[in-house]
């Protein structure tokens, strides 16, 4: 069974636009009108970057303000995710170097000294 690594897009911009608003200030005055008031920057975050916790009051304001549901906002995708690479004979000397020397896995003892 493969591991699978799952993340959220925010479609907020593409929604914005097909509204015709292309600014993230746009968006602002509409969330105030529906009792949510979020900083430039938090917007700024919203509309440009993956949501990695979403208020469900925010999500609810913007799905109101835009006439969409929370479906149309967040697209969620599931991708395979590499267990461990495999290194062929004679690997680890190409663009990065030689590989670093591996550690032991217990701790060297200290010894203290008066001075």
């Amino acid at each position: 069974m493969r591991a699978r690594q799952v993340g959220i897009d925010g479609m907020v911009r593409q929604l914005m636009a097909a509204h015709g608003m292309f600014s993230t200030t746009d968006l602002m005055p509409l969330l105030v009108e529906r009792g949510v008031v979020l900083s430039a920057t938090q917007v700024y975050r919203l509309v440009t970057q993956p949501p990695e916790r979403l208020n469900v009051k925010v999500l609810a304001a913007v799905c109101v303000a835009l006439g969409c549901t929370p479906n149309d906002i967040i697209e969620m995708t599931a991708t395979a995710r590499q267990q461990g690479k495999v290194r062929a004979a004679g690997a680890g000397q190409g663009d990065d170097g030689p590989a670093p020397p591996a550690r032991s896995a217990r701790p060297t003892r200290v010894r203290l000294t008066d001075s």
